[in-house]
């Protein structure tokens, strides 16, 4: 905390004096005070950290407070007076930093403190027993109708949680539908940007755009205490909105608003509606959320208007629709060049071009337009998002993770983000606890989609639970996600595993396994599933007719996946005398495993060592990889069980670090359950 009475510093008086001057003004941030000091924001930034350790924010929230301490002292003034005339937008945020800042709320300040009873014998009367009674008697009334007041959950009680339904085209002109589907966004995209608010994700509510369900159905689905329905329409240069909030748990309209605004007016009547509905159901939006609430995507209508029709065609998971949203977005770059979500949204549409090709064409195209996103506003979760998804496509994946992990310090409700960190640390840098937190985090967020949908949610959620070895929480989730669809092969045979780890029948996995694939014969991922199972179950022969298969799909359609896979490959075809074929299996594999970014490259070399019988060289990686943390549940499961690791058994090193990586898992677990369970996640 800064001493202000002390102050000797120049810079620091001359700052602090800018501040003082715009105290009132709830918009003035770190952009205004720059530019009050004629410098860059980048200087600005330096130089106060380095004077005071603290961020431009932090000092100006702090000369707000001091001053608000001076004017406590006016008896005259209320708290809430006093919080708006320091700059504070909410007398509960205002409060809130107080008591952070100097341990004790404004209220005790010596100046609010209610009158006390006069305690001397001159003046005070004895008060009747009878009346004593009959106040006690009211008193007990009053406290029991605010018990089962309570019982009901007021508003005050209810978690921040909020789904913002599709809204409505009031127009018989079905072009419209864009701009409607533009203000339904940005209300959604302004309101993910807020900490304490929980916000569903856009995918969760599409279900619901035609739907007759009520109110609390819905809130029993998505999980959430208060509902957003709008209608609207643009009339030549007007738009007209209508905006209602609904408390679920009363199914009751506690707010509604009818707006009729200018075109220009646009960017406004969006965030007067985000602020409406956070102020509405008391949540606090700090100073620095409001500041990115409030910043506008372009000056340029025009542009805005090819941008919102680029965002629509992104809804056509075609290439097609891709296609032509980038035309879109291209022309609001032309009106605009300086658009930095329209450069981003080009960006990610190259990157879903590109995302099923071996041969990538696009990496350029999305560099160079995630770049110029990024110098026109780094801050913006769209551009950071963009630069994220180049990294992904040039595999840097931790450079990835850098960028989405920023994009939630931005907008902390993005679902998207969220299930995207929960695929990373899945399939690209294997992390079993933040995969888990990351799925865990995602179902509060995009469940109650529609059956398919919610179906692959739940899988992912039950993945994660198995991948850590929560087994009977998985086995729940995994059913949930068979009920929403029971023809979800991921889960079918995610399900054969997880009765697998509970009882180790490996032919009766083999067979749920088969009963899957008689319903899609050209399902690859079930192929090598099956192929596998025979594997362990040591039938080569068997094994190798349905790798034969999966070989022959994965050249025909050209595909790079399933690498990791070659080993077991190899080893069959060495088994069936298949020895040439062999060898160029085991080499590819070899050629992926050196080249493994992830936790599990030793495990594959250890396992190449093996297969050319060079025991101590396996053992040495086998040795390396239990040093590792956060691997999977299915790595217990099935190590000890592995083919190709049973020529190691021999070693006199072999159980030391079997037991080693068993026990650290099962450690890792332990410690997991109590971390999730402390943040309320398990």
């Amino acid at each position: 905390m800064i001493d202000f009475s002390t102050l000797r510093s120049e810079f620091l008086k001359k700052v602090i004096l800018k501040i003082d001057e715009n105290l009132s003004d709830q918009q003035f941030g770190v952009s205004e005070l720059a530019d009050e000091l004629n410098m860059s924001r980048s200087n600005l930034l330096r130089k106060i950290k380095n004077a005071t350790s603290l961020s431009v924010s932090q000092l100006i929230r702090q000369v707000r407070l001091n001053k608000s301490r001076e004017l406590l002292d006016d008896d005259s003034l209320t708290i809430t007076q006093v919080s708006y005339k320091v700059g504070f937008s909410s007398t509960s945020y205002y409060i809130k930093c107080f008591k952070e800042e100097y341990g004790h709320p404004p209220g005790e300040m010596g100046k609010r403190e209610l009158e006390e009873i006069p305690t001397d014998d001159t003046t005070s009367k004895r008060v009747p027993v009878r009346s004593l009674i009959l106040g006690l008697l009211v008193v007990a009334v009053v406290l029991i109708f605010f018990w089962f007041q309570g019982k009901k959950k007021s508003p005050e009680t209810l978690e921040k949680s909020i789904a913002v339904l599709p809204f409505k085209n009031d127009s018989n002109d079905s072009s419209n539908v864009y701009i409607v589907n533009g203000l339904m966004e940005a209300i959604l995209d302004h309101l993910q940007k807020i900490e304490k608010l929980r916000v569903v994700s856009r995918t969760s509510v599409e279900q619901y755009r035609n739907s007759t369900k009520s109110i609390d159905e819905m809130s029993k689905e998505l999980d959430v205490n208060y509902f957003i329905e709008g209608s609207g329409q643009k009339i030549g240069d007007q738009i007209s909105l209508t905006v209602q909030l609904i408390e679920a748990p009363r199914d009751r309209h506690i707010w509604s608003e009818r707006y009729e605004r200018e075109a220009t007016d646009i960017f406004q009547l969006q965030t007067d509606v985000a602020k409406n509905i956070a102020n509405k159901i008391e949540v606090i939006i700090t100073p620095e959320e409001e500041e990115r609430i409030d910043k506008i995507p372009t000056e340029n209508l025009v542009a805005y208007d090819y941008y919102l029709k680029g965002l629509e065609l992104t809804r056509d998971e075609t290439g097609e629709g891709l296609i032509n949203a980038i035309d879109n977005f291209e022309k609001a770059i032309t009106e605009d060049d300086e658009f930095a979500h329209a450069y981003a949204y080009i960006a990610v549409c190259y990157y879903y071009l590109d995302i099923f090709q071996i041969d990538k064409q696009f990496g350029d195209k999305i560099n160079t337009y995630a770049d110029k996103a990024m110098l026109l506003d780094a801050q913006q979760p769209e551009c950071l998002i963009a630069k994220a998804l180049y990294y992904m496509q040039d595999k840097q994946y931790e450079l990835a993770v850098e960028y989405l992990e920023k994009v939630l310090e931005y907008s902390p409700n993005s679902g998207w983000v969220i299930n995207f960190l929960a695929d990373i640390y899945t399939s690209y840098l294997p992390n079993t606890e933040k995969y888990l937190k990351h799925a865990l985090k995602a179902s509060r967020l995009v469940m109650g989609e529609d059956s398919t949908t919610a179906s692959y949610s739940y899988l992912h959620l039950s993945n994660a639970l198995a991948q850590t070895g929560f087994l009977k929480e998985s086995e729940k989730y995994v059913k949930k996600s068979l009920d929403y669809n029971p023809s979800n092969h991921f889960s079918e045979y995610l399900y054969a595993y997880i009765l697998l780890a509970q009882d180790g029948d490996l032919e009766r996995t083999k067979d749920l396994l088969l009963k899957v694939l008689e319903q899609d014969t050209t399902r690859l991922d079930v192929i090598q599933e099956v192929a596998k199972v025979y594997y362990y179950l040591e039938d080569f022969n068997a094994s190798m007719k349905y790798y034969d298969d999966f070989i022959a799909i994965k050249e025909a359609a050209d595909l790079d996946i399933y690498n990791a896979e070659n080993a077991k490959i190899g080893y069959v075809m060495d088994k069936v005398g298949r020895i040439g074929e062999a060898k160029t299996f085991i080499e590819s594999f070899k050629a992926y495993a050196e080249n493994d970014q992830s936790i599990y490259k030793s495990l594959s070399l250890s396992a190449y060592h093996a297969h050319h019988g060079k025991a101590d060289l396996a053992i040495e990686q086998l040795n390396e990889f239990s040093d590792q943390e956060n691997y999977q549940f299915w790595i217990v499961l099935f190590l000890r069980k592995d083919p190709l690791l049973q020529n190691l058994k021999e070693h006199p090193d072999f159980d030391a670090v079997m037991s080693k990586i068993e026990n650290k898992f099962w450690e890792r677990h332990k410690q997991t359950r109590i971390m999730l369970e402390k943040e309320g996640l398990l």
